[in-house]
């Protein structure tokens, strides 16, 4: 039996969709009302900038991976598949 079988509150990574673009935006723009009150507390306010940081990262990969698909589009017309590290 596999781990995620034996432990069914474990999630199979693979299969859990990631936020799109637009979530991730509205996340931050949460996150960022929170920071800004001034009841917050360090440990929080660390894990708010932790997942921040996170979710600004996963957007600039989405956002280079469509910059890249729009340059190829409007290149010579030929579409290829690139992996960004």
């Amino acid at each position: 039996m596999s781990e995620t079988e034996n432990n069914p509150d474990k999630l199979d990574e693979s299969k859990v969709e990631s936020p799109s673009l637009e979530e991730r935006l509205r996340r931050l723009e949460e996150i960022l009302s929170r920071l800004e009150q001034d009841d917050v507390a360090l440990e929080e306010a660390l894990e708010l900038f932790e997942e921040g940081v996170g979710h600004v990262r996963d957007a600039e990969r989405v956002l280079a991976q469509t910059e890249l698909r729009v340059q190829e589009l409007l290149g010579d017309g030929d579409v290829q598949d690139m992996e960004l590290d």
